[in-house]
């Protein structure tokens, strides 16, 4: 099918869409290197940090890995380290190319993934070349950064990262990491002339480093406590922070919430001149659980607006909780076919059906049974916990668990203890923040009352899991996308090598 372009009128509004995607040509030429600035608060690693020792996809790896990263380390709030100055120069050295592309901006604290895997799925489906930017990844970097849901290719990935880091170096800026990753990303769907790119906010919103697009639509997703130390301590300073994406005159969605939090996003709004829609509100929603001989036990939902009806659709991710993700991104789909998107009602229907997201209720391996989930906070091992109950029959199940150390370690433990019959605590060995499992035992004990074990490291812990079960039984990996990460690592390896657990 080909891919479809919907091209702006003078006023900004859409017309029909026609096939006009070309490759776009690199204009950025590399200059002088001078002196960095580091990040206030956060310290760059010592090692090769010239773009011109970004000869390789290894090479540009490890200059990646040089960057001050606030994802794999402990950062408290900061004038310095989060602000949007950094990003903004360093775009506009590259010609901005956040500016030649369609944007979808989705924040939110659980559920960011699923409703942007769904919305890809349907957009694709629709004819269009979709690009997409998440985080973190799981297994390979270039998992953040997709057009069509293919990873963006070795070769580019060097030729772009290159690219971005002399224009650092002629700036005499030190990005952080997800700086460069986010001007990556811009820079190749750019490039690429993709019809629409959808970026998932990395932390927060208002300060993020994606925060710098004029979308055709903002959605947030469901809002939890998590990133306190960065985001504020209370569901309500967290929702102001994720409101940060509002922009004036641009649609802006979220799906039904706590009064409370609902009151921040309308003022929010308000504020800035964002016309909100609440779906199952604002916009006609329903939802219900069933089971047929196809699809087995599911959830399906229906959404109506002026512009579409749409009925009965099977949600195409497991557990009660993607129905409002679901929801979510068929809403977004709706506003963009008010921008001129042609999307129509089968198309969707085909695509949600496709949509696929790796390392969420993901079984990886058959004997014994191994299913490995993201849920990296208390509301999300929640909803774990609830589908793992309706959609997988087992005996007993025995919970492999690492988190971060600054997350909210005894609400999570108390969620795990609700489903897990038995917990093997570990750590994932390439996270420097993975709180430490006799730590995470001791807490465990204490609010349980119930025996755990600890080991080292996660095949351990596969190890130990594995002796604890029988046929009927299920292991469940989860806690943090680090440990899903290493369990398809070393599950792959094993498989390679075709040797057991």
């Amino acid at each position: 099918m080909a891919k479809k372009t919907p091209s702006r009128s003078p006023k900004g509004t859409a017309k029909k869409p026609t096939s006009t995607r070309k490759k776009a040509t690199s204009t950025t030429k590399a200059s002088a290197p001078r002196t960095r600035k580091a990040a206030s608060g956060i310290e760059t690693k010592p090692g090769p940090s010239s773009p011109d020792s970004i000869t390789s996809y290894p090479t540009a790896i490890k200059y990646l890995l040089r960057r001050p990263d606030v994802e794999r380390m402990r950062v408290i709030r900061d004038k310095d380290t989060f602000k949007l100055d950094r990003m903004r120069q360093l775009l506009a050295k590259l010609g901005d190319p956040q500016n030649q592309i369609r944007t979808i901006h989705v924040a939110g604290t659980v559920g960011k993934g699923s409703t942007c895997a769904m919305v890809t799925a349907m957009l694709q489906s629709c004819g269009y070349a979709v690009g997409s930017y998440s985080s973190p990844h799981l297994t390979d970097i270039r998992e953040r950064i997709q057009i069509d849901r293919q990873l963006i290719p070795h070769a580019q990935f060097v030729s772009v990262i290159k690219i971005v880091a002399e224009a650092a170096d002629s700036l005499g800026i030190e990005p952080t990491f997800f700086e460069i990753m986010t001007a990556i990303a811009f820079k190749h769907f750019a490039d690429e002339a993709v019809d629409i790119a959808i970026i998932e906010a990395g932390l927060g919103g208002r300060l993020d480093s994606t925060n710098v697009i004029n979308p055709e639509v903002t959605a947030v997703t469901r809002i939890g406590l998590d990133h306190q130390h960065i985001l504020g301590k209370t569901v309500e300073e967290i929702s102001a922070e994720k409101a940060g994406i509002f922009k004036r005159d641009v649609p802006a969605l979220i799906f039904e919430q706590t009064p409370e939090i609902e009151e921040v996003f309308r003022a929010k709004a308000e504020e800035v001149g964002a016309p909100l829609k609440v779906v199952n509100k604002d916009i006609e929603f329903s939802n219900r659980f069933c089971s047929t001989n196809e699809l087995g036990p599911h959830t399906r939902v229906c959404l109506y607006t002026d512009r579409s009806r749409l009925e009965h659709l099977p949600v195409p991710l497991a557990g009660e909780h993607q129905a409002s993700n679901c929801g979510l991104a068929l809403a977004i789909v709706d506003v963009l076919k008010g921008a001129g998107f042609d999307c129509p009602d089968d198309r969707i229907t085909i695509g949600l059906a496709d949509t696929t997201l790796t390392g969420r209720m993901e079984v990886l391996w058959n004997s014994p049974r191994i299913l490995v989930d993201g849920a990296h906070n208390p509301e999300a091992i929640s909803a774990l916990m609830r589908c793992v109950g309706a959609h997988m029959p087992y005996d007993s199940m025995v919970c492999v668990f690492g988190c971060c150390q600054d997350k909210d370690i005894g609400e999570m433990l108390d969620r795990v203890n609700l489903g897990a019959d038995k917990v093997i605590f570990t750590r994932a060995q390439g996270n420097p923040r993975a709180a430490a499992p006799e730590d995470l035992q001791r807490a465990f004990v204490e609010r349980s009352g119930k025996m755990c074990q600890i080991a080292d490291s996660l095949p351990e812990a596969l190890e130990l899991a594995t002796r604890a079960v029988s046929r009927e039984d299920l292991i469940c990996v989860t806690g943090s996308f680090y440990l899903v990460g290493e369990t398809m690592k070393h599950l792959t390896k094993l498989q390679q090598q075709q040797q057991p657990v």
